[in-house]
Protein backbone atom coordinates (compact mmCIF):
# COMPACT_ATOMS: atom_id res chain seq x y z
CA UNK A 1 0.00 0.00 0.00
CA UNK A 2 2.82 2.39 0.88
CA UNK A 3 4.44 1.64 -2.49
CA UNK A 4 1.15 2.44 -4.25
CA UNK A 5 0.85 5.78 -2.42
CA UNK A 6 4.41 6.77 -3.33
CA UNK A 7 3.83 5.87 -6.96
CA UNK A 8 0.56 7.81 -7.07
CA UNK A 9 2.20 10.89 -5.52
CA UNK A 10 5.01 10.72 -8.07
CA UNK A 11 2.53 10.51 -10.92
CA UNK A 12 0.63 13.52 -9.58
CA UNK A 13 3.81 15.62 -9.44
CA UNK A 14 4.73 14.60 -12.99
CA UNK A 15 1.35 15.85 -14.18
CA UNK A 16 2.02 19.39 -12.93
CA UNK A 17 2.77 21.61 -15.92
CA UNK A 18 3.28 25.37 -15.63
CA UNK A 19 0.41 27.27 -17.20
CA UNK A 20 2.76 30.06 -18.28
CA UNK A 21 6.43 29.73 -19.18
CA UNK A 22 8.41 32.86 -20.04
CA UNK A 23 11.65 32.39 -21.99
CA UNK A 24 14.49 34.89 -22.17
CA UNK A 25 15.89 33.98 -25.59
CA UNK A 26 19.52 34.83 -24.88
CA UNK A 27 22.81 33.83 -26.48
CA UNK A 28 22.19 33.94 -30.23
CA UNK A 29 25.34 35.94 -30.91
CA UNK A 30 27.56 33.83 -28.65
CA UNK A 31 26.17 30.66 -30.23
CA UNK A 32 27.30 31.95 -33.62
CA UNK A 33 30.69 33.13 -32.33
CA UNK A 34 31.48 29.68 -30.89
CA UNK A 35 30.92 28.24 -34.36
CA UNK A 36 32.94 30.85 -36.18
CA UNK A 37 29.80 32.29 -37.76
CA UNK A 38 28.59 35.89 -38.07
CA UNK A 39 26.26 37.00 -35.26
CA UNK A 40 23.49 37.26 -37.85
CA UNK A 41 23.50 33.48 -38.20
CA UNK A 42 22.80 33.17 -34.49
CA UNK A 43 19.70 35.34 -34.79
CA UNK A 44 18.54 33.30 -37.78
CA UNK A 45 18.97 30.06 -35.81
CA UNK A 46 17.23 31.63 -32.82
CA UNK A 47 14.21 32.42 -34.96
CA UNK A 48 13.90 28.75 -35.96
CA UNK A 49 14.12 27.74 -32.30
CA UNK A 50 10.91 29.61 -31.50
CA UNK A 51 8.80 27.10 -33.43
CA UNK A 52 10.46 24.10 -31.76
CA UNK A 53 9.96 25.53 -28.28
CA UNK A 54 6.39 26.63 -28.94
CA UNK A 55 5.42 23.25 -30.37
CA UNK A 56 6.80 21.36 -27.39
CA UNK A 57 5.09 23.71 -24.97
CA UNK A 58 1.80 23.09 -26.79
CA UNK A 59 2.36 19.34 -26.62
CA UNK A 60 2.96 19.56 -22.88
CA UNK A 61 -0.17 21.65 -22.27
CA UNK A 62 1.43 25.03 -21.51
CA UNK A 63 -1.26 27.68 -22.06
CA UNK A 64 0.86 30.84 -22.33
CA UNK A 65 4.37 31.13 -23.76
CA UNK A 66 6.18 34.44 -23.39
CA UNK A 67 9.31 35.09 -25.45
CA UNK A 68 11.74 37.91 -24.69
CA UNK A 69 13.29 38.46 -28.12
CA UNK A 70 14.21 42.13 -28.43
CA UNK A 71 14.49 44.59 -25.56
CA UNK A 72 14.27 48.36 -25.44
CA UNK A 73 18.02 48.31 -24.71
CA UNK A 74 18.71 46.24 -27.83
CA UNK A 75 18.03 49.33 -29.95
CA UNK A 76 21.53 50.41 -28.85
CA UNK A 77 23.16 47.55 -30.74
CA UNK A 78 24.87 48.18 -34.10
CA UNK A 79 22.42 49.43 -36.68
CA UNK A 80 23.16 46.56 -39.07
CA UNK A 81 22.32 43.96 -36.41
CA UNK A 82 19.09 45.68 -35.40
CA UNK A 83 18.00 45.93 -39.03
CA UNK A 84 18.79 42.25 -39.60
CA UNK A 85 16.57 41.28 -36.65
CA UNK A 86 13.80 43.49 -38.00
CA UNK A 87 14.14 41.84 -41.41
CA UNK A 88 13.80 38.40 -39.82
CA UNK A 89 10.45 39.53 -38.49
CA UNK A 90 9.48 41.05 -41.84
CA UNK A 91 10.26 37.75 -43.56
CA UNK A 92 7.75 35.93 -41.37
CA UNK A 93 4.80 36.63 -43.68
CA UNK A 94 3.17 33.30 -42.83
CA UNK A 95 3.17 33.96 -39.09
CA UNK A 96 -0.61 34.27 -38.86
CA UNK A 97 -1.20 31.02 -40.74
CA UNK A 98 1.38 29.22 -38.63
CA UNK A 99 -0.23 30.37 -35.39
CA UNK A 100 -3.79 29.73 -36.57
CA UNK A 101 -2.76 26.16 -37.45
CA UNK A 102 -1.61 25.77 -33.84
CA UNK A 103 -4.75 27.53 -32.50
CA UNK A 104 -2.39 30.03 -30.85
CA UNK A 105 -3.28 33.65 -30.15
CA UNK A 106 -0.58 36.27 -30.72
CA UNK A 107 0.06 39.13 -28.29
CA UNK A 108 2.70 41.83 -28.41
CA UNK A 109 4.46 42.53 -25.14
CA UNK A 110 6.23 45.73 -26.06
CA UNK A 111 5.93 49.25 -27.41
CA UNK A 112 4.85 49.09 -31.05
CA UNK A 113 5.48 52.84 -31.44
CA UNK A 114 9.22 52.14 -31.20
CA UNK A 115 9.13 49.86 -34.25
CA UNK A 116 9.19 50.66 -37.98
CA UNK A 117 5.64 51.25 -39.19
CA UNK A 118 5.56 48.22 -41.49
CA UNK A 119 6.53 45.88 -38.66
CA UNK A 120 4.01 47.47 -36.30
CA UNK A 121 1.31 46.97 -38.96
CA UNK A 122 2.36 43.36 -39.52
CA UNK A 123 2.20 42.66 -35.79
CA UNK A 124 -1.23 44.27 -35.52
CA UNK A 125 -2.48 42.14 -38.42
CA UNK A 126 -1.22 38.98 -36.72
CA UNK A 127 -2.96 39.99 -33.50
CA UNK A 128 -6.23 40.48 -35.39
CA UNK A 129 -5.87 37.29 -37.45
CA UNK A 130 -5.32 35.10 -34.37
CA UNK A 131 -7.82 36.81 -32.05
CA UNK A 132 -10.15 33.79 -31.99
CA UNK A 133 -7.45 31.18 -31.29
CA UNK A 134 -7.93 29.45 -27.95
CA UNK A 135 -5.36 26.71 -27.31
CA UNK A 136 -2.41 28.90 -26.38
CA UNK A 137 -1.15 32.48 -26.22
CA UNK A 138 2.20 33.46 -27.70
CA UNK A 139 3.18 36.60 -25.81
CA UNK A 140 5.91 38.11 -27.98
CA UNK A 141 8.35 40.37 -26.15
CA UNK A 142 9.65 42.76 -28.79
CA UNK A 143 10.67 46.37 -28.13
CA UNK A 144 10.04 45.39 -24.51
CA UNK A 145 11.49 46.64 -21.26
CA UNK A 146 9.84 46.11 -17.91
CA UNK A 147 10.73 49.55 -16.54
CA UNK A 148 9.38 51.13 -19.72
CA UNK A 149 6.21 49.05 -19.32
CA UNK A 150 5.71 50.10 -15.69
CA UNK A 151 6.34 53.80 -16.38
CA UNK A 152 3.97 53.68 -19.37
CA UNK A 153 1.32 52.08 -17.16
CA UNK A 154 1.70 54.82 -14.55
CA UNK A 155 1.48 57.57 -17.16
CA UNK A 156 -1.64 56.01 -18.67
CA UNK A 157 -3.24 55.72 -15.24
CA UNK A 158 -2.59 59.44 -14.70
CA UNK A 159 -3.90 60.25 -18.17
CA UNK A 160 -7.10 58.31 -17.44
CA UNK A 161 -7.56 60.18 -14.16
CA UNK A 162 -7.36 57.11 -11.95
CA UNK A 163 -7.05 58.34 -8.35
CA UNK A 164 -6.78 55.10 -6.39
CA UNK A 165 -4.70 52.20 -7.69
CA UNK A 166 -4.70 48.63 -6.43
CA UNK A 167 -2.95 45.61 -7.95
CA UNK A 168 -5.94 44.63 -10.05
CA UNK A 169 -6.26 48.09 -11.57
CA UNK A 170 -2.52 48.46 -12.19
CA UNK A 171 -2.25 45.08 -13.94
CA UNK A 172 -4.87 46.16 -16.48
CA UNK A 173 -2.41 48.79 -17.73
CA UNK A 174 0.48 46.37 -18.27
CA UNK A 175 1.23 44.70 -21.61
CA UNK A 176 0.28 41.39 -19.99
CA UNK A 177 -3.24 42.51 -18.99
CA UNK A 178 -5.48 39.45 -18.76
CA UNK A 179 -2.61 36.97 -18.78
CA UNK A 180 -1.50 34.95 -15.75
CA UNK A 181 1.88 35.75 -14.24
CA UNK A 182 4.61 33.36 -15.40
CA UNK A 183 4.88 30.23 -13.28
CA UNK A 184 8.36 29.63 -14.65
CA UNK A 185 10.94 32.00 -16.14
CA UNK A 186 13.71 30.34 -18.16
CA UNK A 187 16.80 32.23 -19.26
CA UNK A 188 18.93 30.66 -21.95
CA UNK A 189 22.76 30.87 -22.06
CA UNK A 190 23.41 30.23 -18.34
CA UNK A 191 23.18 33.92 -17.40
CA UNK A 192 21.28 34.37 -14.12
CA UNK A 193 19.55 37.73 -14.27
CA UNK A 194 16.25 39.15 -15.49
CA UNK A 195 17.67 41.95 -17.64
CA UNK A 196 14.63 44.20 -17.30
CA UNK A 197 12.15 41.39 -17.99
CA UNK A 198 8.74 41.08 -16.30
CA UNK A 199 9.92 42.72 -13.08
CA UNK A 200 6.36 43.12 -11.81
CA UNK A 201 4.97 39.83 -13.11
CA UNK A 202 7.89 37.74 -11.78
CA UNK A 203 7.05 38.31 -8.10
CA UNK A 204 6.39 34.61 -7.44
CA UNK A 205 7.83 32.96 -10.54
CA UNK A 206 10.20 30.02 -10.35
CA UNK A 207 13.50 30.45 -12.23
CA UNK A 208 15.58 28.04 -14.27
CA UNK A 209 18.87 28.75 -16.04
CA UNK A 210 19.92 26.07 -18.54
CA UNK A 211 23.55 26.31 -19.61
CA UNK A 212 22.53 26.32 -23.27
CA UNK A 213 22.28 29.13 -25.79
CA UNK A 214 18.81 29.83 -27.19
CA UNK A 215 19.49 28.23 -30.62
CA UNK A 216 20.28 24.96 -28.80
CA UNK A 217 16.84 24.82 -27.19
CA UNK A 218 14.59 22.00 -28.39
CA UNK A 219 11.85 19.70 -27.08
CA UNK A 220 14.30 17.97 -24.76
CA UNK A 221 15.36 21.25 -23.14
CA UNK A 222 11.70 22.29 -22.70
CA UNK A 223 11.06 18.96 -20.95
CA UNK A 224 14.09 19.60 -18.74
CA UNK A 225 12.70 23.01 -17.75
CA UNK A 226 9.29 21.56 -16.90
CA UNK A 227 10.87 18.74 -14.91
CA UNK A 228 12.86 21.27 -12.88
CA UNK A 229 9.65 23.19 -12.20
CA UNK A 230 7.89 20.03 -11.05
CA UNK A 231 10.47 19.59 -8.30
CA UNK A 232 9.76 23.00 -6.79
CA UNK A 233 7.33 23.63 -3.95
CA UNK A 234 5.55 26.95 -4.43
CA UNK A 235 4.37 28.55 -1.18
CA UNK A 236 3.42 32.11 -2.20
CA UNK A 237 4.43 33.37 1.23
CA UNK A 238 2.66 30.58 3.10
CA UNK A 239 4.23 27.74 5.09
Amino acid sequence: MAWFKRKKAKEQVSDIVPKHIAFIADGNGRWANERGLPRFEGHKAGKETIKKVLDRCLERGVQTVSLYCFSTENFNRPKEEVEYIFNLLRAKKDLSDSLIKRDCKFRLMGDASMLPSDIAEQIQKTIQDTADCKKCVLNFGFAYGSRHEIISAVNNLIKDGVKVVDESTFEKYLYTAGLPDPDLIVRASGEQRLSNFMLYQAAYSEFYFPDKFWPDFDAKVVDECIEAYQKRKRRFGKI
